[in-house]
């Protein structure tokens, strides 16, 4: 996971894999076909382990939906930051360049997962509507659109070398825009 994450798809190669994990090449062929389905699976360890570290605060109850997206965005900017390899997100530091059909389905499934997460915000964000914490008439799935590229963006930021101070100045910023009711 940590190969993909800091280096992307196409610059991990099969021979650093089986170093990091210490097996050879047919032991992990054998046990997960392809180097494309390694990084699937190493994708699926790193979203649950963000679901579970992190999804919980959006549906924290007792807190209005502004105070779950800060809360959220304050542990990623910490997160980003403190990652020693500045690797931000793996949805977005994985990004697969290369121009072969499995980079594309692999770009597919990225871009598949990033879409979840700005739905769950979307889903969020409804939920304060209906709450009455969020203005009834803010455009629920613009809102998590422009969340869900704010986050990206950090990712970024951090892997330029942000520090946590930074990216939650930007966080703050972003929340100026809110949809009060």
């Amino acid at each position: 996971m940590r190969m993909f994450w800091q280096r992307g798809f196409e610059a991990t190669s099969m021979s650093e894999l089986t170093a990091a994990i210490g097996v050879a090449a047919p032991s992990l062929y054998a046990a997960f076909g392809s180097k494309d389905d390694l990084f699937r699976a190493a994708l699926q360890r790193y979203l649950e382990r963000f679901r579970s570290e992190r999804g919980a605060a959006l549906a924290a109850p007792g807190l209005s939906a502004r105070e779950a997206f800060a809360r959220l965005f304050d542990a990623l900017a910490g997160d980003f930051a403190a990652c020693p390899d500045r690797s931000g997100c793996m949805l977005v530091a994985a990004e697969t360049g290369g121009l072969g059909a499995a980079a594309a389905q692999l770009r597919e499934v990225l871009g598949a997962h990033r879409a979840g997460i700005e739905a769950g915000f979307r889903v969020r964000i409804e939920r304060g509507q209906r709450e009455g914490d969020v203005a009834a008439d803010a455009d629920a799935a613009a809102l998590a659109k422009f969340l869900s590229t704010v986050l990206q963006g950090l990712s970024i930021q951090a892997r330029d070398g942000a520090s946590a101070e930074q990216l939650r100045a930007v966080l703050r910023t972003a929340l100026r825009v809110w949809p009060s009711a």
